[in-house]
């Protein structure tokens, strides 16, 4: 009797601009997917070379030469705590902060060519083949070069990847390409199921502000005290691109039993997480009762789904 092959595992692909996003934004939500047997990779945009260094004594200029490798070895110590073994690099530069000189450096990933840029990740997706890619909204979150061009990078590539008329050259003729007979790993076309943008809730900057007043201290979500009419204005608009309702969220993923293994995995992105910082200094006990939902946007599906979910694989069976 013929052995049956092993059934494909459900697989999720988050796209992240550089190493510590992934653990901030979908840390639970893949570490999750893991323990449920599901597969998971990681593609980082940059290497997050453009970074701060937070901890003093590590602040060096030897180390800010070397920072994407040291990110690199922090990355792949943050993933051995979310249980992940599979990650991907896209290859461009970090294009620092918006309005900053690094933004002109022509291998930056601000600079990339979009239809380059989605062509590499396309190549990712029909060789990985996930069933469920996660990116950012068209604001990137909070308005990193980096991360804008992540979500126009995976919104260009989600559906070009199942349309071999795109990018011919990865596919072999046999699957309408105009590659090589042998093309490594089998590259096909390929048409993830559903897309979603990480949404950070209204609710939760409200939470947080109240949290932090209760300890005495002020948090970074709230506009400068001696704010002038114009500033609060700018501070409120980009807020709100931040941000968004409640009502506006569709996907909601308890990741409570894995918050210890977020918090251990953003402990290991040393260079960028100051004990110090607002991020952290609730401690996991804080974490546990304030950040143990993920929430995002379904935003492209090409399965029934029935909103609200808690489950990104929800409807793939």
């Amino acid at each position: 009797m013929r052995d049956m092959p092993e059934p494909r595992p459900l697989t999720l692909m988050t796209v992240h601009a550089h190493p510590d996003d992934e653990t901030i934004g979908t840390g639970g939500t893949m570490a999750k997917a893991v323990a449920e047997g599901h597969r998971v990779v990681l593609v980082t945009c940059t290497r997050g070379e453009m970074g701060e260094i937070v901890v003093p004594e590590m602040d060096t200029p030897d180390n800010h030469r070397r920072l994407g490798e040291i990110r690199a070895a922090e990355l792949e110590a943050a993933m051995a705590e979310l249980g992940v073994t599979e990650w991907e690099n896209l290859g461009y530069r970090d294009s620092d902060m918006m309005g900053r000189s690094s933004n002109s450096d022509p291998r930056s990933f601000w600079r990339a060519d979009l239809d380059e840029a989605a062509g590499r990740l396309t190549w990712l997706i029909r060789r990985h083949r996930p069933d469920v890619v996660t990116t950012y909204n068209s604001f990137g979150g909070y308005g990193h070069p980096d991360h804008i061009r992540t979500h126009d990078v995976a919104v260009r590539a989600f559906p070009r990847a199942g349309d071999p008329a795109w990018y011919p050259d990865q596919l072999a003729p046999e699957h309408g390409g105009t590659g090589p007979i042998e093309t490594e790993g089998g590259v096909a076309p390929w048409a993830p199921s559903k897309l979603y943008e990480q949404a950070f809730p209204r609710s939760a900057r409200e939470a947080m502000n109240e949290v932090m007043a209760a300890r005495g201290e002020r948090s970074p979500w709230l506009p400068p005290e001696d704010a002038t009419p114009e500033q609060l204005a700018e501070f409120e608009a980009w807020m709100a691109k931040m941000l968004v309702p409640d009502e506006s969220i569709t996907t909601r993923v308890d990741i409570g039993p894995f918050v210890e293994a977020k918090w251990n995995a953003i402990r290991k992105h040393v260079t960028q997480m100051s004990p110090d910082a607002p991020f952290l200094a609730l401690g996991l006990d804080g974490w546990r009762r304030y950040w143990s939902t993920e929430t995002f946007i379904l935003t492209e599906s090409r399965v029934a789904a029935e909103l609200p979910e808690t489950d990104v694989f929800a409807g793939l069976g």
